[in-house]
């Protein structure tokens, strides 16, 4: 009797560059697309390359995060060994102050750039919510509904982004600076040269007191330590949190594989409108009052804190206890600038932007050495072969 004849799997159609992806037989979140995704990028191996590749990226965070936790010691040290007055209740709340809106703004902001996009008028949507708060408490409507109001506000601004990103398909960095703009301009007519200030002490006192027992911790630091638990294990223990790094790291690959990328950016930028709306309110609340020119320069801090926590403007990378370090870091920074004597907050604006530039030129380090060795190695073999040089 003659043997049967092997038989030939029937092979599955695969998207070009989709590597370890197939359409139709993962579920947004698997492993499987978190192994895709790596794949798609480039990791060799499929499956156990993805994985790899992952495994070796996690291991590039843990040394940054570990380089961010030494930075925020020394900083505390110079800030001690600079001043007494460094650790003081009073230096430590204000520092606080001063950090937990922009790291509240900051939480959103790390998964947008995470897949790829950014969000520039965070502090427009924030300046907007507040003076509309103040608007509507002059015309005294119940503090109640004024939330509802705001929140729902922040929702419509941030999907008003997020339509002209997902649906009309225009790029973020110029829908954002146009929005950045836009809502500005609306937050300055709301009130004009007016400004509010008769708000409840209840909600003032958010300010100016620090939790109770625990004297050097603002409100704002509070929510933020809670939020950011929250967004942390979302972000890395969650078929939700995975499928961000699928899309940041190869948009066309999770399509295959059934992740929703353009619902799953929509959901992005809402959230960033509705936790700017918040962040809005608690602002103006900290300020005891609503009027023009709040807020003004945030979005920039905020892309500055995400991006020195280690989250990649590429995309597909990052982490959220990366990004809370960076808070701190940048806050503790700032105050020892400040208690130095030799700095004032326009000085600082120097110090905000070359940590921009450092935190996206430092961990693309090693890519533009590989890039500059492989440069350097087809120029030697076409001088050995004696070929002419064809212009990169």
């Amino acid at each position: 009797m003659a043997p049967e004849p092997p038989r030939i799997p029937k092979p599955t159609a695969q998207a070009p560059g989709a590597a370890t992806f197939e359409a139709g037989a993962t579920g947004a979140g698997s492993p499987d697309v978190l192994d895709g995704a790596s794949a798609g990028t480039g990791a060799p191996g499929g499956r156990a390359g993805g994985l790899s590749a992952l495994g070796g990226g996690f291991g590039r965070f843990a040394r940054w995060e570990a380089a961010l936790a030494v930075a925020l010691v020394i900083v505390f040290v110079l800030g001690v060994d600079s001043s007494s007055f460094f650790l003081s209740n009073y230096n430590l709340f204000t520092l606080c102050t001063n950090i937990g809106d922009l790291a509240l703004m900051a939480l959103p902001m790390t998964l947008i750039i995470m897949v790829g996009e950014i969000d520039l008028s965070v502090a427009s949507t924030l300046a907007l919510s507040g003076e509309t708060l103040g608007y509507l408490w002059s015309h005294h409507w119940p503090m109640g509904l004024i939330f509802v109001s705001v929140i729902g506000l922040g929702a419509v601004l941030g999907a008003f982004n997020g339509f002209l990103v997902t649906k009309v398909g225009l790029p973020s960095l110029a829908v954002t600076i146009g929005t950045l703009t836009l809502y500005r301009g609306l937050a300055n007519v709301m009130l004009g040269p007016l400004t509010v200030s008769n708000f409840p002490s209840f909600y003032t006192n958010a300010g100016v007191d620090a939790i109770p027992g625990v004297p050097f911790i603002s409100y704002s630091v509070a929510f933020f330590i809670v939020l950011a638990v929250v967004f942390a294990v979302v972000l890395h223990r969650t078929p939700f949190g995975r499928s961000l790094y699928a899309i940041g790291l190869n948009k066309e690959a999770a399509q295959y594989a059934g992740i929703r990328v353009q619902r799953v950016k929509m959901a992005l930028f809402v959230l960033s409108g509705v936790m700017c709306s918040l962040v809005g309110m608690l602002y103006t609340f900290e300020l005891s009052s609503a009027g023009e020119n709040i807020g003004i320069g945030f979005e920039l801090k905020v892309i500055t804190i995400v991006l020195l926590g280690g989250v990649s403007i590429f995309g597909g990378r990052g982490t959220i206890i990366g990004v809370a370090l960076a808070a701190f870091v940048y806050a503790g920074l700032h105050s020892v600038l400040l208690l130095s004597n030799s700095f004032n907050d326009n000085d600082f604006q120097v110090v905000s932007g070359a940590l921009l530039i450092l935190s996206v030129l430092v961990p693309n380090l090693p890519s533009f050495v590989q890039r500059g060795r492989e440069l350097l190695r087809r120029r030697a073999a076409r001088g050995r072969s004696g070929a002419p040089e064809r212009p990169t």
